[in-house]
């Protein structure tokens, strides 16, 4: 059967760090990890540039921390840390696929990590490496969604695909409300207006102002990274009024 030639050429994956735990209630589960690696080797064939931000709630959460008494900048810098563990697991299990790969952190790591330098990040991407953006932005009180969308708008990626539980945006959460109705599409104004819990207010504005659409998908039906890739209608499409969609130019 003929592949479909994809409809993008550098793209963002935004995981979470909930998403590593499997079943577990902490920490990362190995078989999950292994998992994410066989999807992306199964895409690396389609010759997309991937970036990809995980998020650190699997070992710790800093706003939850904050909110328990701890101070906050200090909880958040350790949730950072907690990215570049995720990190460097994803690479791991990429890296025994034979798939190159590299970590870039926004805190300073040298012996774990390579800075972030987005010239040096869109020269990895073009050369055909895995790209994976740890420590969030490197500045307290930011979600790894805004370092995500940060991210996606300094490399000049078509899309930011946010791979979760569920397979879309929903008018409600789907687990606790059973007539909970899925978008196929729906506007950043909507999702701001509506409060919908796909990406957190900052980055969906600054995905608002950049005009860089976010495709939510279900990370655990196999083969879904795929079809996003070539163009099949899965998950929800949040993106803005403009119907050209017009972009900026991708940087250098």
């Amino acid at each position: 059967m003929k592949t479909r030639k994809p409809r993008f050429s550098r793209i963002l994956l935004k995981l979470s760090g909930e998403a590593l735990m499997g079943d577990k209630n902490f920490g990362i589960d190995q078989k999950v990890v292994e998992y994410i690696a066989q999807e992306l080797k199964g895409v690396s064939k389609l010759g997309i540039e991937i970036a990809i931000v995980i998020g650190g709630g699997n070992i710790f959460r800093g706003l939850e921390a904050s909110a328990e008494g701890m101070e906050r900048t200090s909880a958040d810098y350790m949730g950072m840390l907690a990215t570049v563990m995720n990190s460097l697991a994803l690479q791991n299990a990429l890296e025994s696929h034979g798939m190159p790969t590299r970590v870039l952190s926004a805190i300073e790591m040298k012996e774990l990590a390579e800075p972030y330098i987005r010239r040096r990040a869109v020269r990895h991407l073009e050369k055909g490496r895995f790209v994976i953006f740890a420590a969030g932005t490197g500045n307290p009180y930011f979600t790894t969604d805004t370092a995500a969308a940060l991210r996606s708008v300094e490399i000049g990626a078509d899309v930011i695909m946010k791979a979760t539980k569920v397979d879309g945006v929903y008018s409600s959460d789907p687990v606790k409300n059973p007539d909970a109705t899925r978008f196929p599409e729906i506007t950043y104004m909507e999702v701001l207006k509506k409060r919908l819990k796909v990406m957190d207010s900052t980055a969906i504005s600054l995905c608002m102002e950049n005009n860089l659409p976010i495709m939510v998908f279900s990370l655990m039906d196999r083969g879904n990274i795929k079809k996003v890739l070539t163009g099949k209608k899965i998950g929800t499409l949040v993106k803005g009024g403009d119907p050209h969609g017009k972009r900026r130019k991708k940087t250098t």
